[in-house]
Formats: C-alpha cells, sequence, structure tokens
C-alpha cells in the first residue's frame, strides 16, 4: 500500500468520523428540541431565551445534520456549517454571559474544533468549487444598473 493511498483512506477516516459525530450531534440535539423534551427547553431557557426559540434551533440543527450528511450540495454544506458556527459560539457565549461554570462554555467550543475538522476534511466534491483563474470568473459588471438619473 502507497504513503499517498493510506494518507488519503486515513484522511478520509478521519473526515467521516468527525462529520459523523457532527450529524448526530445536531440531529439528536435537534430531534430533542423538536420534540419539546424538558432539558432542551429548560437549558434555553435558563439563558433567557423564549421558548419558542427552542422549536426554531431544533429546525435548523436538523437540517445542519442532515445537510451535512447530504451527498453533493456543496453550497448547502457551507451554510450548515456556518450556521453551527453560529450556533456554537452563539451557546459558549450565552454560556458565558449566563455565568455557568467554565465546562459549559468549553463543551461548545470543542465540538466546534469537531465541526472545523469535519469542514477542513471534506473531499473535493464536498466542496464548493474555487475558480483559481481569474478569467473564469464571469464579468459580473453586466449586470450592474446605471445610477438614476434623478439621485443627487
Amino acid at each position: 500500500m502507497s504513503t499517498i493511498n493510506s494518507s488519503r483512506k486515513l484522511r478520509s477516516l478521519a473526515y467521516w468520523m468527525a462529520t459523523s459525530l457532527t450529524a448526530f450531534v445536531f440531529l439528536s440535539g435537534g430531534a430533542a428540541y423538536l420534540a419539546g423534551a424538558s432539558f432542551a427547553v429548560a437549558g434555553v431557557t435558563e439563558l433567557g431565551y423564549p421558548t419558542y426559540f427552542v422549536t426554531f434551533l431544533g429546525f435548523w440543527k436538523t437540517l445542519g445534520g442532515l445537510a451535512v450528511l447530504a451527498p453533493r450540495l456543496p453550497r448547502v454544506k457551507e451554510w450548515a456549517y456556518a450556521g453551527m458556527a453560529f450556533d456554537l459560539t452563539g451557546a459558549a457565549v450565552s454560556h458565558a454571559a449566563a455565568g455557568h461554570p467554565a465546562v459549559k462554555v468549553l463543551v461548545p467550543l470543542g465540538l466546534l474544533g469537531i465541526i472545523a475538522a469535519s469542514w477542513a476534511l471534506r473531499p473535493q466534491g464536498r466542496q464548493l468549487a474555487v475558480a483559481s483563474d481569474p478569467d473564469a470568473i464571469p464579468d459580473r459588471s453586466e449586470n450592474l444598473r446605471d445610477p438614476c438619473p434623478t439621485a443627487g
């Protein structure tokens, strides 16, 4: 077995481990939030958020967990990873602001690290294509409107 092939397999294994954990955390959390589990409602309201926020978060957590597992859809995955980052940094800041123990601040940040690993280790087919050739980027100037003649 070549070193390159071994490295590729290790990277793929690390990606799927991080992604599986990410999906599990967000799908199970989203399901608990959508089901209105007492611990989920208590945790969110304890931070000062209204109870309807639990359903809102549950919906987006579930969609994010599904998005990172779905084949293709690289733009949806980018948004899902961004939403997860917002969710977890918001959770860490909310726990810190509420004066909770350090572990409640560090756990979301640790999960954020796992999600960052999942994002960084994505196979090329799960990434947005990036145009490295400036000529490959379409000229958007044709979509610009002329200035309004009555504008000052």
